[in-house]
Order: C-alpha cells, then structure tokens, then sequence
C-alpha cells in the first residue's frame, strides 16, 4: 500500500473526508454539507479539522502563504460572526487546486480551490461562495443528506471514495470509476440527495450573512451567473463549482431578487482581496513569464487596481530573477506610500532574492517591532533571519519563531525553520523537538512518536525538558492508537 493510499484511509477512517476524482485525475474535495454529532463522534469532531489540513499538506494540496490564510480567515469569520453558530469552531482552507470549486465538510471545515478565488473580480464574489458553506454547515446539510441514505453507512461511501482517488492518482482513471461504479456511486448519489433544497436554502442564508457582515449581497449571484455564461461561450463542461452546486435561471433569480430586497448598512470591498489574489496568482502559476504578461495586460486595459496589479507584477519578476524590472516597479509603489507594510515586505523579498540579506533583515526587524503580532511580518523576518549561516541571527530567529507558534502551533514551515533555527544555535533539543513536530504536521505521528522516544534516550535532559517530552509523547501515542482503531 502506497504512502499517498496509507494517507487516504487514514483522513476517511479517523476524518470522515470525502472526496472525488475527475477524468483529468485531478483530487477534487466535494460539497458536503455540515456536520453534527449524527454524522462523525464528538471525538472525531474535535480532531477532523486538524486530520483534515495534515491531509492536505501531506498531498500538497494546502496553500500556507500567511497573508492569503490570513485574509481569507478574516473575511470567512466575519462572516460567521453573523452566522447563527458564530461559536461552533470553523476552519477554512485554501486548497492548492486550480479548478473552480468550493467545498463544506464535517465539523465547520470549509475549503476554498485556488482556481475560484482567481476567478473572482471581486471581494463580494469570494464572499458570497463562502457564505453559501457557511451556510451549508449551520444548516446541517450533511447530516440531512446522510439520513436520506441509512443504507449506506458512512465508512463505506468514505472508503469507496478513498479508494477511488488513490486509483486516480496512481495514474488509472479507469480503474477510479470501476471502484466507483463498485460503490454504487456513492459520491453522484450524495449530491443528488441533497442539491435543491440544500443549494436553495444556502443561498438565502449566505445572501443574508453577506448584507449582514458589510458585503455586496448581489456578489453570490453575480459570481454564479459569470461563470455559467463564460463556460457557455466557451463551449466547455460547467466549471466543477456548477456541477457541485447546480445552476437553473430560476435559481440565479431567486438569488438577485433576494440581494435586491436587502439593504447593507455598512458596505466594504477591502482593496487586499486584489493583492491577495494577485499573490496567489503568481504562487500557482508554473510559468512565471506569463503570470508577467497577465500583469501588464491588465494594467495596459486598466480593469483591475493598478497598485494590486504592480504588486503582482514585482512578485513575477522577482520570480524570473528579473531584478531591474521588478525593482523599476516597486520604487513607484514605495513612491506613493513608502511606509505601507505590504510595499515594505514586498521590498524585503526582492532584496533577499538579490542576496542582500542585511539590507532585508534591516528593513523586517523595524517591521517586527512596529507590528509583532502579524504573521506575514513575523514569517518573512524569520526566513530572512536564516537566510545566511549566522549562528546568532539563528538564535533570534528561533525566539522570533517560538513565540510565533504559540499563537500559531499548525504553521509547518515556521516549525520546520524552527528546527533549523534551533539545531544552528546548539539548541539541538529544541532542534529535535521541532523535527517531531513538523512530523505530526505532515501527517507522519509513528515518525514523530519514533522521533520524541530517541530524545528521551538523551542523559542530558533536564526535568523540564524530559517532563515536556514525555507530555508531548503520550499526546501523540494516544491520537496513534486512536487513529489505529479507527481504521478496524
């Protein structure tokens, strides 16, 4: 059994995540629902979230760029601020995928494709998709469709689809829809269980949230009726959203009538949407050179902001090494507003990629200290911090980093530089510590339990560290022998 298939049952055993594979062997998360008790244990409600991102990232399907989590996270809790379960625990994910598709999952796990949110023109839009899951989880979807179906046990329709994707990745779509076709279709039949009522009721509750959190209501249907119209001029299949979340005219109209009848009181259209997306363009894009040209395109046509489009453009180039353009374009930003942190960390990373590593760290520790708390600020200034082989620049960056993952303990590329960090300063406890850690983040706990019982070995331990280890260890062997019972 393959590592990618051992990881499979592992998320459908312990997480209950269901999934699907398309003819282009894509992994693809589908539209769920919600969950309540009736659907996963109380047990498996408090972990599915954290089961479901080491999934994620042990397929690097996870995108962990801290300003597009961050921003993403903001807006997405605004909105469940106005929910009626603004206490229930949500997680929200961006999946490194680049179709056009949005999913709702067990426990308040919502996830949102790459390709979505770059196909969005607007904040509103991205809004609007959002509240529509959320809407999906406070509604309990997920567990009205598993009633729908007391015949087909959760377990089974979750390792039918586990199986189905590992056939798919392993390069055998035919094989994927034979084990489909064994599970009586299972994922097809989920969705139709559930599509009308559920899709209805979701837009009039995620219509609502919109206007009630600040956002353009008319952004959901807008959004909905664009992608329809553009896959029809294209003469091309539905987007995957469309087919997850069914389209008729009636329903777009539903949709505009409702967005008519409602007033927003405090309307926004945060301008870091355009530089957020920007960013997450050139992070998926495999030729860099043409994340450049759809840059200057839309500068040259003037139909996005300007400033958002710049930032992209300096981030591409950076990319390609091309350092004269890119730094042409960044002293017009710091021109119009050289003290915006955005600019600032955008400067710092072309210096870094220019190999002038002081420079950076000069302008990210001023950066540090005016904003200690932001993620992005405190990510870059660490990595900067490791840039060169400085054993004391690692012992800052290691201080630097603890304090980061104690608001921020899932952040793997922080853990990772951690152990960097730790085993360069002589710090080879905490070096080791980390190790482990980044282990269970990525989804490998025997290797992290493997990892904490050698460190134990160690005759150098003082009571603190042993005593932390050891608490460490017996979290990890516990959540193991969970997780082995789960797949009987």
């Amino acid at each position: 059994m393959t590592s990618f298939l051992r990881s499979l049952f592992l998320a459908a055993g312990v997480a209950g995540l269901a999934v699907s594979v398309s003819a282009q062997q894509e992994v693809r998360l589908p539209d769920m629902g919600s969950t309540t008790t009736r659907v996963l244990s109380p047990e498996q409600e408090q972990t599915f979230a954290r089961d479901f991102e080491r999934f994620l990232r042990a397929n690097n399907l996870l995108i962990e760029d801290p300003l597009i989590r961050g921003y993403i996270k903001d807006l997405s809790f605004r909105l469940v601020s106005f929910s009626t379960r603004s206490e229930a625990p949500f997680s929200f994910f961006v999946i490194r995928e680049p179709s056009i598709n949005a999913f709702a999952a067990p426990a308040g796990v919502i996830g949102l494709h790459s390709g979505l949110i770059l196909a969005a023109e607007t904040e509103a839009e991205v809004a609007g998709v959002v509240a529509h899951e959320i809407a999906h989880v406070t509604q309990d979807h997920l567990a009205r469709a598993m009633e729908a179906q007391q015949a087909t046990s959760l377990p089974t329709m979750l390792a039918t689809l586990a199986l189905a994707v590992a056939a798919g990745a392993a390069g055998s779509p035919d094989a994927s829809q034979a084990v489909l076709m064994s599970g009586m279709g299972l994922a097809q039949q989920f969705a139709i269980n559930h599509t009308r009522q559920s899709e209805a009721e979701a837009d009039r509750v995620g219509i609502s949230l919109m206007a009630a959190a600040g956002y353009d209501p008319h952004g959901m249907a807008a959004f909905f009726e664009r992608l329809n119209t553009a896959s029809r001029a294209m003469g091309q299949g539905p987007p995957e959203y469309l087919r997850t979340h069914p389209l008729t005219v009636n329903r777009i109209a539903e949709a505009r009538s409702r967005a008519d009848s409602l007033r927003v009181r405090q309307p926004r259209e945060n301008e870091l949407f355009h530089f957020v997306q920007a960013r997450l363009r050139v992070i998926m894009s495999n030729r860099p050179d043409q994340a450049i040209e759809w840059f200057r395109l839309r500068l040259v046509r003037e139909d996005r902001p300007a400033d958002a489009m710049r930032y992209g453009l300096v981030l591409a180039l950076t990319r390609t090494r091309d350092f004269d353009q890119a730094r042409a374009v960044l002293e017009e930003l710091l021109d119009e507003q050289p003290n915006r942190q955005m600019y600032r960390l955008l400067h710092a990373e072309l210096l870094l990629a220019e190999g002038r590593s002081d420079d950076a760290i000069d302008i990210l520790a001023d950066l540090y200290r005016s904003f200690p708390g932001s993620a992005p600020v405190t990510t870059q200034y660490a990595e900067a911090l490791m840039h060169g082989n400085d054993d004391e620049l690692a012992a800052r960056a290691a201080t630097v980093i603890r304090a980061h993952l104690r608001d921020h303990p899932t952040d793997l590329r922080m853990t990772e530089l951690l152990a960097q960090a730790s085993d360069r300063s002589g710090d080879r406890v905490r070096a080791s510590e980390a190790l482990a850690e980044s282990y269970y983040l990525r989804g490998g706990i025997p290797e992290a339990i493997e990892q904490l019982e050698k460190v134990l070995q160690r005759t150098d331990l003082d009571y603190y560290q042993r005593a932390r280890i050891s608490a460490r260890l017996n979290e990890l062997r516990s959540l193991h022998f969970r997780q082995i019972n789960a797949r009987r």
